[in-house]
């Protein structure tokens, strides 16, 4: 796992060694094993790439980079790992191709030698990489599939930047860290910057299985490679589901297997969930010495503390387990948070994340996580209430608006209450408009926190490309899952793991959205993933006698963090003067008035507002911290500090 940057100029000017450096140093974190920048030159073209290194395949210097072939006409950086390079690099070499060394690395500098920008369709793993042709006199650009590495890119006259971090991109000269006011309503209501969009103007994330093409002009073109297929709705099953259930354990274990390739120590979060239960159980079947297994709960506070069920895992496949302990005083972390994540984030569960992270680092270099089984197998019960609203006749629907919404917001907000709520508010509402209600962290009152602000053109109507889903008669279930995909598991949870990880160098790999599986899945009849409120049929069916039973039918619970109480204990005074100050900043961007309301009804007890509070206040840090983001030192950069708001 690495971090890279580059600049290139077909104008003639050439690319500044300092400021390469300086982008690369920025990422230092990412990659703390090995820094390197090259400056290349072609006919009035001049490019700078810059790295940094994890090493994790082939520890030798052979496998620094950028990376070159003999003739120094193609040059790569990359960021992630090809689960596939063995086989690959086998049929290259059959096919009369030579290594200089065993990585990942160059056998995606050979494949692209032998088919060009087509090698994208071949390679399976997570990255974001760039290569310089030479002969073709382009850049070009790429992401994995489903966005698992980031990769940000600024474009001016003839010249375009690009890095694994905006953090990276605002040393660069030319870009400015100003705020794009035009993405704050969808930050508020979705909690994220909707892909390609980010925080700041003139900043762009290049999407999901796209590739970007940079020619000797300057001029970009951007276009997809991948994207998944929807069945259409009467298609009927190639599978039983026992042979489905059976091709889905298939798949996971490959899945996993080719996660376990490292030449370093390996490991894996350990939630006790059913999706990080099911990862540990294959890799203590895949390997011969004990798992290193990882968990985390709150002090204080046992409704969120998942320890418990991780424990009944961890004996049950003999790992050698550790499990860490987050307390209020983690707050202190919140600096570092918005820095490593390049803006504000209504995640919060970042900070055991974050926390978690850190301390797996001191004993593995990789960590395998159950990320993205919710998304592949329909893991949520909003999933289950947005196909029940559909059978509920409106006017039921509007009546429960009556009764219920009025009424006032009992519990946090995983309150079974709470929920019956925020699902009766938007009960009379179109399909996508109601369905983002139930998802938001602003919602009915985002016109209150920011007058004129649109909640329906906060996010669009459709995420990205939903339509054509629709189009092709997928089901409902297909486009929630479709939408999940392009937008929560994109731009809030991946976001989340890959900063928190890669804040102390640890590699996080996601089995659950391996391609193979994932096409699979998605193709499986609804029956098989979601019938009524019993979410993951296929899979815990799948690997009903690998867990204990405990495990396999326990609910889902989620990654959650007890705002609620430290927010009125010993947090209290640190939010006020956050977000209640004269001077606070985001009193330029949203109505003061209502923020204070807000508090005080937290505060009194009389409501739990603790994620909306939680999302002004990453804000406001951010908005504290921007100014120095385009001046900060190099010394920060790859160290567990940050500039320090005031």
């Amino acid at each position: 796992m690495c971090g890279i940057a580059g600049i290139f100029h077909g104008n003639g000017q050439p690319v500044e060694l300092p400021v390469l450096s300086s982008m690369a140093a920025a990422l230092a974190h990412r990659g703390p094993d090995g820094q390197g920048a090259r400056l290349l030159a072609a006919e009035g073209i001049h490019l700078g790439l810059g790295h940094t290194r994890l090493k994790v395949i082939d520890l030798s210097p052979a496998a620094d980079q950028p990376m070159a072939n003999e003739d120094g006409s193609v040059w790569l950086v990359f960021n992630g790992e090809i689960y596939n390079y063995r086989e690959l690099r086998a049929q290259l070499i059959s096919e009369g191709c030579r290594f200089r060394t065993s990585s990942d690395t160059e056998v995606i500098l050979r494949l692209y030698e032998q088919v060009g920008e087509r090698c994208l369709e071949r390679l399976d793993g997570m990255f974001a990489l760039a290569v310089w042709d030479r002969r073709a006199r382009r850049l070009l650009l790429a992401r994995d599939r489903v966005g698992k590495k980031p990769l940000f890119y600024w474009t001016g006259p003839t010249r375009v930047a690009f890095a694994s971090e905006i953090k990276a991109l605002l040393r660069y000269p030319a870009v400015t860290p100003e705020v794009d006011t035009d993405v704050l309503p969808a930050f508020f209501q979705c909690g994220y910057a909707p892909t390609p969009a980010t925080f700041y103007r003139s900043i762009h994330a290049l999407p999901p299985g796209h590739l970007l093409s940079v020619d000797e002009h300057g001029r970009t073109t951007e276009r997809p490679y991948w994207n998944l297929s929807v069945p259409p709705l009467a298609a009927p099953s190639r599978d039983s589901f026992a042979d489905a259930a059976a091709r889905v354990r298939e798949l996971l274990t490959a899945a996993v297997r080719r996660r376990l390739i490292a030449d370093v120590p390996l490991g894996a979060f350990l939630s006790g969930g059913l999706d990080s239960s099911i990862i540990v159980g294959l890799m203590s079947q895949l390997t011969t010495q004990p798992v290193r297994t990882f968990s985390i709960g709150f002090a204080g506070d046992a409704y969120f503390d998942e320890t418990r069920y991780a424990r009944l895992v961890a004996q049950r496949f003999k790992t050698t387990h550790t499990e860490f302990i987050v307390e209020p005083a983690s707050f202190d972390l919140i600096d570092r948070l918005v820095w490593h994540h390049d803006g504000p984030f209504a995640d919060s569960s970042a900070l055991p994340t974050y926390v978690l992270s850190r301390l797996t680092r001191a004993h593995v270099t990789v960590a395998l996580t159950g990320d993205g089984g919710d998304e592949v197998f329909a893991g949520y019960l909003r999933f289950s209430a947005a196909l029940l609203a559909e059978r509920i006749p409106a006017w039921v629907r509007r009546l429960a608006v009556q009764l219920l919404t009025g009424l006032p917001a009992w519990g946090g907000h995983r309150h079974p209450f709470r929920r019956l709520q925020k699902f009766a508010s938007s009960a009379a509402l179109p399909f996508d408009e109601r369905f983002n209600r139930w998802i938001a962290v602003f919602a009915e009152d985002l016109q209150e926190l920011m007058p004129g602000a649109s909640a329906v053109a906060a996010i669009g109507a459709m995420a990205p490309g939903e339509g054509a889903v629709a189009r092709a008669g997928g089901s409902l279930l297909s486009r929630l899952l479709y939408r999940n995909l392009k937008t929560y598991l994109l731009d809030d949870l991946l976001v989340k793991m890959d900063r928190c990880t890669m804040a102390h160098a640890l590699e996080a790999r996601s089995p659950f959205l391996d391609t193979a599986l994932m096409e699979y899945v998605f193709r499986l009849p609804d029956a098989m993933k979601l019938r009524g409120w019993r979410t993951k049929v296929i899979l815990r069916s799948a690997f009903a006698d690998l867990l204990p039973r405990e495990i396999l039918t326990r609910g889902k619970m989620g990654f959650g963090v007890p705002l609620r109480s430290w927010f009125c204990g010993d947090m209290r005074q640190y939010l006020q003067d956050m977000l209640l100050a004269p001077d606070a900043r985001l009193r330029r961007y949203v109505d003061q008035a209502y923020v204070g309301r807000l508090c005080a009804a937290h505060l009194s007890g009389r409501a739990d507002y603790s994620h909306r509070l939680w999302t002004l206040l990453t804000f406001e840090v951010w908005l504290r911290q921007l100014p120095t983001w385009g001046r900060t030192s190099a010394a920060y950069a790859g160290q567990d500090v940050v500039p320090h708001h005031g």
